[in-house]
């Protein structure tokens, strides 16, 4: 897989990311581990995006 394209998968990625962590805020009782799993997986994803430059 070229960069650019691993680059594009990982944006995606970072943006379902975000819409789960939006859904799960939304709920009257949001799951606190799974928001952290989320973050924690958001924050890999963003770090591996500046690892590569994008």
């Amino acid at each position: 897989m070229s960069t650019v394209h691993r680059i594009e998968s990982l944006k995606s990625k970072h943006a379902q990311i975000d819409q789960h962590l939006m859904a799960e805020n939304a709920r009257p009782m949001p799951d606190e581990a799974k928001l952290l799993s989320l973050k924690k997986k958001k924050l890999q994803i963003k770090d591996e995006l500046h690892a590569l430059g994008a």
